[in-house]
């Protein structure tokens, strides 16, 4: 079982975006859990699941209320999800006397059968985001594609260097993913040979183009690919995929 936290500190690049798209193309020969750790519950509602589909969230499952089995929702026969509620916004406070609270999520996940586990983490580095972290094999890293996100890779990398050290030996960066990309800008194709000359080869050869069907699927509780199968949303993910997959199996 291979699990990826999908993280960046700044909202609104796509983490909840890839976590769905790319979970459903992997989903189409293995088997995949997505986890909603966002108190926003965008991924949750991007999948079309509704409160009422509920029998607990991601928050009970931290907390030891309820086992992961109780709570996850198959989205198909191949992918299941751990959705989200707006409890996981006093996740912080509710969790930070709790023994071993940055490895709530590791604890629960223990005997879970999956190929493939993928969390989407709020935007922040709070104790959330160390708990995906922590259970990780490795970091998918949404980047857009402007000057500030050069910048803030360097406060992931430190978080990541402190997780390491302190709770997770075994964490890698599995790659950094442009998106939000247009090759016509100047500006983008700057950053992107920006990234590319400072990290090289963690660098995706797949970005995902600027694309309006990618921002009008979640709003009716689809995949890309359900939306709008010909896309180039669709055509960016199921080649991002085809990449994650052989980076996983060169590990």
């Amino acid at each position: 079982m291979y699990i990826c936290t999908v993280s960046n500190q700044k909202g609104g690049v796509g983490k909840t975006t890839t976590t769905h798209n790319l979970g459903m193309v992997l989903a189409r020969k293995k088997r995949v859990l997505l986890i909603d750790l966002d108190a926003q519950g965008n991924l949750t509602d991007a999948c079309g699941i509704s409160q009422s589909d509920l029998h607990g969230s991601t928050y009970e499952v931290l907390g030891g209320g309820k086992s992961l089995a109780e709570v996850i929702l198959p989205l198909n026969s191949q992918i299941d999800l751990l959705p989200a509620t707006r409890d996981l916004a006093v996740a912080e406070l509710a969790f930070a006397s709790k023994l071993g609270r940055e490895n709530l999520l590791k604890k629960a996940m223990r005997g879970a059968d999956y190929d493939f586990v993928l969390i989407d983490c709020p935007p922040g580095l709070g104790l959330l985001t160390v708990n995906a972290l922590s259970a990780a094999n490795g970091v998918l890293i949404p980047v857009q594609a402007e000057y500030y996100a050069l910048a803030g890779l360097d406060l992931i990398q430190e978080t990541m260097r402190e997780v390491v050290e302190n709770l997770n030996p075994g964490l890698h960066v599995l790659g950094i993913l442009l998106t939000f990309f247009d090759g016509r800008k100047s500006l983008n194709r700057d950053v992107a040979n920006g990234l590319r000359e400072r990290w090289g080869n963690l660098v995706f050869k797949t970005a995902i183009r600027d694309n309006v069907a990618l921002a009008e699927a979640p709003s009716n509780g689809q995949s890309i690919f359900d939306y709008r199968s010909q896309s180039y949303g669709a055509q960016d993910y199921t080649a991002l995929a085809k990449e994650f997959a052989l980076r996983v199996k060169k590990l």
